[in-house]
């Protein structure tokens, strides 16, 4: 008779632990990650590390709301259909809380109306199109990269103290690509009325061929020249241009042109003298900044790359709002992120209520070749919130 009361207090005393551990240690909050690890891996890898480094510096700290953070990924392969594959995965399958991420334009556009359908929070980390936030944007997807509105209008500016009058384009092919360009050249002629967009060449992203781009661009003469093509397709076009100094005497604006990630692989080859938009991530001596280099570079022994920067701080800005929200709800979070303001690396950022785009600002500096690689030199940060539209124009965008 004693044997079974034996196992019965141990049952017992089991049972009390099991519940014990369990309300010591509630269910982590799931997050849906969702990138292009292997169409991108230049864009992603620095990405990923720097989600990595910030999910454990929160759960070191207990985590949000008490409760750790758990970060399922998954690799969109660059394709949409696959990225909605992934999202209902995420979402049905997985269970997750919310959803993030995404780098290239098409495919945030898509997850983005997948958590407009599912009702499910979404906070696209890197895609720039403006029809995220604009056109075709909901009220359950944020974004926290400075838009290409942002960047494109910052390089107008500069474009402007240029005497050059007689400009040309060159963009990839799709969503971005378009608009950066329709951006740009928007602008410039709100500035310099007497400019004239001469040429406009628009090669497949990631298939450019480059030595036909300089010659039709190089046909029209102009005077200068506004790029936006990125990773491989970049260093194709200077490698091509420089040979046939497409680039000498003509004054080039180029957007992303300054961030690592694009900026390394040209080593010596990076053309002195454009004007870009960057990350001169060994420059940057801010205390929050020096926190966030140090503890990247301790634990990857790399330095970080624009990808590591947007990585860190969209894990930032997803623990601040549900800290904030108090919940991991979908209209909490909406609520919370549309007056959410969190710290970051590069200092203070905020979410717009009007059309949920962060204030993240853009480094913009010239480009120069020190030591065998390329830097970006007389660089200054200008802050998102003073190149965003007005509140007019971004109605009349939200209605069509």
């Amino acid at each position: 008779m004693r044997v079974p009361v034996v196992l019965t207090l141990v049952g017992i005393v089991l049972a009390v632990a099991c519940s014990a551990a369990q309300a010591a240690e509630p269910p982590p909050i799931k997050i849906g990650e969702i990138s292009s690890y292997s169409a991108l891996p230049v864009g992603t890898h620095g990405y990923r590390q720097g989600w990595e480094l910030a999910r454990d510096e929160i759960n070191g700290k207990g985590g949000v709301l008490g409760r750790k953070l758990e970060i399922i990924a998954r690799d969109d392969a660059g394709k949409p259909d696959v990225a909605i594959t992934a999202a209902g995965q995420l979402v049905d399958g997985e269970q997750v809380d919310l959803l993030t991420g995404t780098i290239l334009s098409h495919i945030g556009l898509a997850v983005a109306d997948f958590a407009r359908q599912k009702q499910k929070f979404f906070l696209a980390s890197q895609p720039l199109t403006d029809a995220l936030i604009w056109e075709k944007g909901n009220r359950y997807t944020f974004r926290l990269r400075p838009s290409t509105y942002t960047q494109a209008a910052i390089l107008a500016k500069e474009a402007a103290k240029f005497p050059a009058r007689r400009w040309a384009t060159i963009a990839p092919n799709y969503e971005f690509g378009q608009a950066a360009v329709a951006s740009f050249k928007r602008e410039l002629k709100r500035l310099k009325p007497d400019v004239e967009f001469v040429s406009e060449q628009w090669p497949p992203l990631g298939k450019i061929d480059a030595g036909a781009v300089v010659q039709a661009m190089m046909a029209e003469n102009p005077d200068a020249i506004f790029n936006a093509t990125f990773g491989a397709d970049l260093a194709k076009l200077v490698r091509e241009g420089s040979t046939r100094n497409a680039f000498t005497n003509r004054a080039v604006v180029s957007i992303l042109s300054g961030e690592p990630e694009y900026l390394a692989p040209l080593k010596d080859e990076a053309p002195p003298g454009w004007v870009v938009t960057g990350y001169p991530w060994s420059e940057i001596k801010t205390p929050a900044h020096d926190a966030f280099l140090k503890a990247y570079v301790a634990r990857f022994k790399e330095p970080p790359n624009i990808g590591a920067l947007i990585g860190y701080t969209n894990m930032l800005a997803l623990a601040r709002a549900i800290e904030q929200a108090g919940s991991t709800n979908a209209d909490d979070l909406i609520k919370s992120m549309e007056h959410l303001k969190v710290d970051t690396p590069v200092g203070p950022v905020a979410f717009r209520a009007i059309d949920h785009q962060s204030t993240m600002g853009v480094y913009i500096g010239e480009l120069a070749v020190r030591d065998g690689q390329g830097v970006m030199t007389d660089w200054r940060y200008v802050d998102g919130a003073d190149y965003q539209p007005a509140d007019a124009e971004v109605l009349a965008k939200l209605k069509n």
